[in-house]
């Protein structure tokens, strides 16, 4: 059975780290690649740049996780939004591995 996942979207890559660490710290989670979003708006946003932190474990840890992060998240920038997926279906699964990280960046 696939482990739940919790998934946090937070303003900035500072943000992203500082929710990790307090989620993992929290409860007994791993953590998936980081994915970025650049928002339609970003010169509107303090921090243009929301970035979205994984969590992975049973749905209690998820939880404990993500309730961590969030209030981590907070304390720096903020956080866009949140959920819990209890049992991901297996097509979720796979876009679950999909990082803009990953991507090689144009050259201007």
């Amino acid at each position: 059975m696939a482990q739940a996942v919790g998934i946090l979207e937070v303003y900035g890559l500072v943000a992203a780290f500082v929710a990790c660490d307090a989620g993992c710290k929290a409860a007994d989670v791993t953590v998936e690649n980081f994915d970025k979003n650049k928002p339609s708006h970003p010169e509107t946003l303090a921090v243009p740049l929301i970035v979205v932190v994984k969590f992975r474990g049973d749905v209690a840890a998820v939880k404990a996780a993500m309730e961590a992060a969030e209030a981590a998240a907070n304390g720096v920038s903020g956080v866009v939004a949140s959920h819990i997926i209890a049992r991901p279906a297996e097509d979720t699964q796979k876009m679950l591995t999909i990082s803009g990280f990953d991507k090689p960046q144009k050259k201007k």
